[in-house]
């Protein structure tokens, strides 16, 4: 019992620290990221690009647009302060160097962002499942369900509802890392027309409140990730196009202090230095 109040104090005094960040956005660069492999691809990602360059020109930061894996380079990534993968899927790199320069870009202390489908980006590769927060294993089909917010106080929630009732699909997660923080969970009892026996697998220990966005600090940096917005029409909801800007001035605001020297990746595989 004082474990878990010890976790969730933790919790709570790492979204008090960073609560009243304020970004430069002037100074700001972002890449979004679009490659999908082979497989299912959203016909969301020309409205989410939009989105991103609509928040870039509200605010005046530079986003920056590519589905070419070759930008994913040491040296190229150093420019950017979050890196955005929206409804990537699959695999999308091209070489073992292009995996390297993204962890080594994490842990210099970058920042990253993924929407929708990304948390089914690099199915086979541990460290990137790891990092994102697992990977991809089923959703309910798409209707509409509510979402229940479970860390109100933290900032990539301002302006969203506390019980959010949307269209979308239900996303469930195999393999979910134990270092995230949920931000927003599934009320998977809202579902309605769905096979039990499915739900119940998928569902697992989480009963009814099945993690939907989450943050996390991983290999020295951090990560923001929603399982939402499937349909292209949300990327023009105020409502989601608010949820997606909270969460990228979040992790913006945590990256000012990148350190190149701090990487110590020199393979996909290499391990993640926890006592570091």
């Amino acid at each position: 019992m004082l474990c878990g109040l010890a976790i969730v104090l933790a919790s709570c005094v790492s979204t008090e620290k960073t609560a009243g960040t304020s970004v430069q956005w002037k100074k700001k660069r972002v890449l979004v990221y679009t490659k999908n492999g082979k497989g299912f691809v959203h016909d969301n990602i020309p409205e989410a690009v939009k989105a991103f360059q609509n928040m870039g020109k509200e605010h005046g930061f530079v986003v920056d647009v590519s589905e070419d894996p070759a930008v994913f380079d040491t040296e190229k990534l150093q420019a950017y302060d979050a890196l955005v993968f929206t409804s990537t899927n699959n695999d999308v790199f091209d070489t073992d160097a292009q995996k390297v320069a993204l962890m080594r870009y994490i842990q210099s202390g970058g920042g990253f962002m993924g929407v929708h489908s990304a948390i089914g980006t690099e199915r086979k590769w541990d460290w990137f499942k790891r990092m994102i927060g697992g990977t991809f294993a089923w959703h309910a089909k798409f209707q509409k369900f509510r979402l229940v917010t479970v860390d109100p106080s933290h900032p990539s929630l301002k302006n969203v509802p506390r019980i959010w009732e949307r269209e979308d699909e239900c996303y469930f997660t195999k393999e979910m890392y134990g270092g995230i923080h949920p931000l927003l969970v599934h009320d998977v009892s809202s579902l309605k027309d769905v096979n039990d026996t499915v739900l119940l697998r998928n569902q697992g220990s989480f009963g009814n409140w099945y993690p939907a966005a989450w943050h996390q600090v991983f290999d020295g940096g951090y990560v923001w990730y929603t399982t939402l917005g499937h349909r292209k029409e949300d990327y023009t909801d105020p409502v989601f196009v608010n949820h997606l800007y909270q969460g990228l001035h979040w992790l913006v605001g945590q990256t000012a202090q990148r350190n190149p020297a701090k990487a110590y990746a020199t393979s996909s595989q290499t391990p993640v230095d926890y006592q570091r």
